[in-house]
């Protein structure tokens, strides 16, 4: 456990699950203290009511089951894609950006209920371990916090299917043996990690695929929407207004009909290791691509240029788990500011989990049809005028060639 002294209450980030529940019992009985549960909806596709249920039969008095999806989408997810975020190329950090906005609710539950530590059920060996504390850490010095993972005695699935069975914890058939894999899901993505995708040469089965259905099975025909940006965030789906939550929504549907977001990666996890992932991404794919569309026609060459330069370095601090940190924090104002103006239109085709941008437009648009036409420009370009910029530019070029040459 982070910090010292007795634990009195502690705020458990609990899912209503097997391992959470067996938590939520081994803090009653190695702390003797209250425990406060916290389940967050995020749009993981879950009922949580059962949650709240298992709960309460285990004695909890103060529970908190809370609907976070529009503020993840708005507070989180959405400044992230302003940034065009995407970790080693490929992931689009679904869970990665989920934790801060998590560890931010322990919080502020924890100041509403006096308590004085909090707990999650993240394992010694993952990025969200680091996650949760960091975030934690950013916003309220003092919280103790306890990770069971990294401090009981527990050795296997066996150890804890027995302290369940002794401590009145129910505990589902289907529960009794090992996962195949193990699964995090929210609005975003889901990922599927570990035993049968632990190779990464093996093909991953159909069964893991939980957002998307197989490309090859997807409609012969394409479908086509329009997405509409105000300050680099989508506002309306097919002309239609919606919030962000509600839009996402829409475009995981679209998405997972048509097989697109689906990823198989090998990332390299801030605790040092190499680990093999499913991830699924459907709406946030298809977002990705229309944000970067919109932008082409908006921004500013050298201003897109810099911003798609600090990109990795704002993607792997998201990743690490520095959402509240101050370089991340200033980062996003430089990104901000640049989205001022990006605004429109983008239609996209998606098709049997292709994402094909065939239109763009904005009254903000930079893109000049005088300029680039290869018909008479009127006088809009002067073509005499490449000479002497490439002469300038091949200036330091030719002198070193010069000097090649003689040497």
């Amino acid at each position: 456990m982070s910090g010292s002294g007795k634990i009195n209450k502690v705020v458990l980030a609990y899912s209503g699950g097997l391992d959470t529940s067996i938590i939520l019992k081994w803090l009653q009985n190695t702390y003797d203290c209250e425990v406060v549960t916290f389940t967050a909806d995020l749009g993981q596709g879950e009922e949580l009511e059962p949650a709240r249920k298992k709960a309460e039969m285990l004695g909890i008095k103060e529970i908190y089951i809370d609907d976070l999806r529009e503020e993840f989408m708005s507070d989180f997810v959405f400044p992230m894609f302003r940034a065009n975020a995407v970790y080693e190329g490929v992931y689009l950090l679904g869970t990665s950006i989920a934790r801060p906005l998590i560890a931010k609710r322990l919080i502020e539950i924890a100041a509403e209920t006096g308590a004085d530590a909090i707990s999650h059920g993240a394992t010694g060996k993952g990025n969200d371990q680091v996650r949760f504390e960091l975030s934690a850490y950013a916003l309220n010095p003092d919280i103790k916090i306890i990770a069971p993972w990294r401090d009981w005695e527990f050795n296997s699935r066996t150890d804890l299917i027995d302290y369940a069975e002794k401590n009145q914890i129910p505990v589902p058939k289907d529960k009794r043996g090992e996962a195949p894999f193990s699964v995090d899901a929210n609005m975003l993505h889901s990922s599927s990690e570990g035993k049968v995708l632990e190779d990464p040469w093996v093909e991953a089965p159909p069964y893991v695929y939980q957002r998307t259905i197989d490309p090859t099975d997807a409609p012969d025909q394409a479908t086509e929407i329009e997405i509409e940006f105000k300050n680099g965030d989508a506002i309306a789906l097919n002309g239609k207004a919606l919030s962000p939550a509600v839009l996402f929504a829409a475009l995981n549907d679209v998405a997972r009909d048509n097989g697109v977001g689906r990823i198989d990666l090998v990332e390299n996890r801030f605790v040092g290791m190499k680990s093999r992932g499913i991830y699924e991404t459907p709406g946030g794919t298809i977002l990705l691509a229309a944000h970067r569309a919109i932008e082409s026609i908006t921004l500013d060459r050298e201003a897109a240029h810099l911003k798609d330069s600090l990109m990795p370095q704002y993607a792997k601090m998201i990743y690490n788990g520095f959402w509240f940190a101050p370089e991340r924090e200033m980062l996003q104002a430089l990104i901000d500011k640049s989205q001022e103006n990006v605004e429109g239109t983008v239609r996209l085709k998606l098709y049997k989990g292709n994402v094909m941008v065939t239109g763009r437009k904005s009254a903000k648009s930079l893109y000049d049809d005088a300029l680039v036409t290869f018909e008479d420009d009127e006088g809009a370009y002067d073509q005499k005028d490449a000479a002497g910029f490439i002469k300038l530019n091949a200036l330091r070029l030719r002198t070193l060639a010069a000097r090649n040459r003689s040497s």
